[in-house]
């Protein structure tokens, strides 16, 4: 790739990545009357470490030494592991899919005080005012559906569950800057994703039954999954932690529930109160206060 269409990708991969990511959550919900949850990633998460590395070996890649490739499983554990299995267990237990990606919103908090603690970044007073906006522009949106005996699918457990997702994101985002962002995009991802398997692998085997109906839905959930979430949402992800600091990366999430919830709403019909959009926009802000670059001094 040349400089030019390098300076291209990492420019145009903010908004690449938001809109990728938030179709998670859709593919969550798609897929859920149609596999067991932690069985579906089970499949998803090899077929994708294959591509990855038969894209290593196709560009002749370096492949990491034993450390490098066990930094790499263990990032790879929490960043989808860790995070997709919850998710994904929760909304097939009901809940909806864009409250599932606001609950993830609250993310970029536990990030930033998990990179100030291990990475060692320094966070500044506009950065903290930004996630507080966000969380409140969050709970604007959460606040409506958060009603355990309107909507079943909100229940403690699926809650808690889906919390857990976060704190795992947010914990494999800072394990991956702190050990294993340098590695190579291609092979790194291909280790990456055998942590995330034997994570799902483990509690598929122990909770369900490989349930996959075959439908169409069903493979295209899959496939969208393996080639737009697994190789295009991951690889820019990865790109976005090199890049820039971990608690600046981890603030897009806070894009990611008002697209979810529009997308969500226009495929599921999961409604949007007047509340809810403004604290879309609220969350937008935040992104704004807490990506935006200081003016340099005249």
């Amino acid at each position: 790739m040349n400089t030019a269409s390098s300076k291209w990708l990492i420019a145009a991969a903010p908004l690449l990545f938001v809109v990728m990511w938030a179709t998670g959550f859709v593919v969550a919900r798609l897929s859920a009357p149609h596999a067991d949850p932690l069985s579906f990633l089970a499949i998803r998460f090899p077929i994708a470490g294959l591509l990855f590395a038969g894209i290593a070996a196709a560009l002749g890649a370096p492949w990491p030494g034993r450390k490098a490739a066990f930094h790499a499983a263990m990032a790879g554990a929490f960043l989808h592991g860790g995070y997709l299995g919850p998710v994904y267990w929760a909304v097939a237990h009901g809940m909806p899919a864009g409250v599932s990606a606001l609950i993830v919103g609250l993310q970029p908090l536990m990030t930033a005080i998990l990179a100030a603690w291990i990475v060692k970044e320094a966070i500044s007073l506009r950065h903290w005012i930004g996630l507080a906006v966000g969380i409140l522009g969050v709970a604007l949106v959460v606040w409506p559906k958060l009603q355990m005996g309107m909507t079943g699918g909100i229940t403690p457990l699926t809650t808690a569950v889906n919390v857990f997702g976060a704190l795992s994101i947010a914990f494999g985002t800072v394990y991956q800057k702190r050990f294993a962002t340098a590695l190579n995009l291609a092979s790194g991802g291909a280790w990456q994703y055998v942590g995330a398997t034997a994570v799902v692998l483990g509690f598929a085997l122990a909770m369900e039954d490989f349930h996959f109906d075959g439908s169409f839905n069903a493979w295209f959930a899959l496939g969208w999954s393996v080639v737009v979430l697994s190789l295009g949402a991951i690889t820019l992800l990865m790109l976005l932690i090199r890049h820039g600091g971990v608690a600046r990366v981890s603030s897009l999430i806070f894009l990611v529930p008002g697209v979810s919830a529009l997308m969500a709403y226009g495929l599921f019909g999961e409604t949007l109160s007047a509340v809810q959009i403004i604290g879309m926009a609220v969350c937008a802000g935040a992104v704004l206060i807490v990506t935006r670059r200081p003016a340099r001094p005249a």
